[in-house]
């Protein structure tokens, strides 16, 4: 079994490989860090300080307002970078929240010091602009999907796109993150083979 920094090499190797003294300077910045469930990592009016890489466990960003409106914008689970990424590259107060769905363990590196690394180190500039380039593009994505398909097309195209994704979030959140009715949401599971 590899060890959380080799897991994380492996995904920084697939977005953009880097020699190995640009690796060695970017790995040391990373440091353990681990929450219970439904645990808020980083709240609405909060500044996110940290790049999280999910080692174990599930979570989401979502908006909550004052009239009880919620939704869920994103999933984190392994192998992939989380947090809220709009305060932390912006360096603003968050306008969402970053919660643990299950125990969650991660490597999280201070914005401060990659933001150091950013500015020697053209390997990881690239690193995190092709990593903000992906989610921009499925953000995109997922817009023209909320905007434009039916919430079954919506829930075939989850299903399509990450078919695993129904053992590792509750439903209730899945429905939420797709703006589809729970009721709804277990008729789509229940009507379609799987």
């Amino acid at each position: 079994m590899s060890t959380p920094i080799l897991q994380l090499k492996q995904l920084v190797s697939g977005i953009n490989p880097m020699s190995d003294a640009d690796w060695e300077d970017f790995a040391k910045l990373w440091k353990p860090f681990s929450a219970k469930r439904k645990e808020i990592i980083t709240a609405m009016g909060e500044k996110e300080k940290y790049l999280y890489f999910v080692v174990e466990g599930v979570q989401r960003v979502y908006y909550f307002d004052e009239q009880n409106r919620e939704a869920t914008l994103v999933f984190t689970y392994p192998p992939s970078f989380g947090g809220v990424l709009d305060s932390l590259l912006l360096e603003t107060e968050s306008r969402y929240f970053y919660e643990t769905l299950t125990p969650s363990t991660f490597l999280r590196v201070p914005f401060s010091e990659l933001q150091l690394l950013i500015q020697s180190k053209p390997a990881i500039e690239i690193l995190i602009r092709q990593g903000i380039t992906h989610a921009l593009s499925g953000l995109l994505t997922r817009l023209v999907e909320l905007q434009c398909y039916s919430s079954e097309e919506r829930f075939l195209e989850l299903l399509q796109r990450s078919p695993h994704i129904l053992q590792l979030v509750p439903h209730k959140y899945l429905a939420n993150y797709l703006g589809i009715d729970a009721t709804n949401f277990s008729k789509f599971i229940n009507k379609i083979k799987i």
